[in-house]
């Protein structure tokens, strides 16, 4: 499964045209998510905390995540009190519920659980997101929506639409190409952010009347989840259960680490005792930080588990922009 899915996210971000099959079914998955979303657009519910929304348009790969986690920690610098809530893709539960220090990945998905441990703020985690939202009064004043852009049940002040700096792919919708809607959807964004590395070259959507602004994800450092003391390697076998893993390979390539081998699984993908005893075979493995906090759990304590952090920085004036449209609501 994981091999098929890795082939179809390949073609999806390539310049081939899809095949046949997956062009047929592409016009019912579009009238399908179509209604679906104009059924949410009905009567949005408006929480007493604002709402700021982080989405995208394209299945994974736009750096969301950590977008998400360098928003909460910019606004709290500002005076903000933001609560982040996320669907919790990976997990068991559905209930909302705050993420605390004792709770798996496995169970509030890899995201929330690495948001958890990440941000100085509360994460809420639950597929039903209204909910969340109410249970968020009086943890803090502002909501940052991971996810956001096709969960319209829920008003919002702001909404943001991240693109990766490759574009939208092949322009084809799932399952023929990446996009969960048209690229017209941009339209009632209000801020459109290009994401990736600042030396990557940036595509120029046409996102309606909104502005485009950059963010820049750059390579911070390599540590050892497990304080294990080994040496820093200079080889390391890549492993990661990411979309678009190869921006992963670009970065470790880029800090200057030799990528020896690699092991690709699904976003979100669970890892197996068994998967885990095969990268245990392997010297220096080397994973992000959302493969992290579902590995660690299982990591022998005296074997390092690198992991590549990130850091990311804004254009000036993109935070600026967001603030403005929190000081209108």
């Amino acid at each position: 499964m994981s091999s098929l899915y890795s082939k179809i996210e390949q073609l999806w971000w390539s310049k081939r045209e899809p095949p046949l099959l997956l062009r047929l079914i592409e016009p019912v998955y579009s009238i399908i998510s179509n209604r679906h979303l104009e059924q949410r657009a009905a009567n949005p519910v408006t929480p007493p905390l604002p709402v700021i929304s982080v989405g995208n348009i394209t299945a994974g790969g736009s750096g969301k995540t950590p977008f998400v986690l360098w928003l909460a920690k910019e606004l709290q610098a500002k005076g903000f009190r933001p609560v982040i809530i996320c669907r919790g893709d990976g997990g068991k539960k559905s209930t909302p519920r705050i993420v605390e220090s004792h709770m798996a990945a496995l169970d509030v998905g890899d995201e929330a659980r690495m948001l958890a441990d990440l941000a100085t703020t509360p994460v809420i985690v639950g597929s039903d997101r209204i909910a969340a939202a109410f249970m968020a009064n009086g943890l803090g004043d502002i909501i940052i929506l991971d996810d956001g852009f096709q969960y319209r049940h829920l008003a919002r002040v702001c909404d943001m639409v991240l693109i990766p700096t490759e574009g939208v792919g092949n322009g084809h919708r799932i399952p023929a190409g990446p996009l969960r809607e048209p690229i017209e959807a941009l339209g009632r964004a209000d801020l459109v952010v290009r994401t990736g590395s600042r030396h990557s070259a940036r595509q120029c959507i046409k996102p309606g009347q909104a502005k485009q602004w950059d963010w820049f994800s750059e390579t911070a450092d390599l540590i050892d989840a497990m304080n294990s003391g080994s040496a820093l390697p200079t080889d390391i076998f890549a492993a990661t259960a990411i979309a678009r893993p190869e921006r992963f390979i670009n970065s470790l390539t880029a800090y200057g680490l030799i990528v020896s081998g690699h092991a690709f699984f699904p976003d979100h993908h669970r890892f197996t005792l068994q998967e885990v005893d095969k990268l245990l075979a392997e010297e220096n493995v080397t994973v992000t930080d959302k493969d992290a906090v579902k590995l660690k759990p299982f990591w022998p304590k005296d074997r390092p588990l690198w992991v590549l952090t990130l850091r990311g920085s804004g254009e000036p004036g993109l935070l600026e922009a967001i603030v403005e449209k929190l000081s209108r609501s």
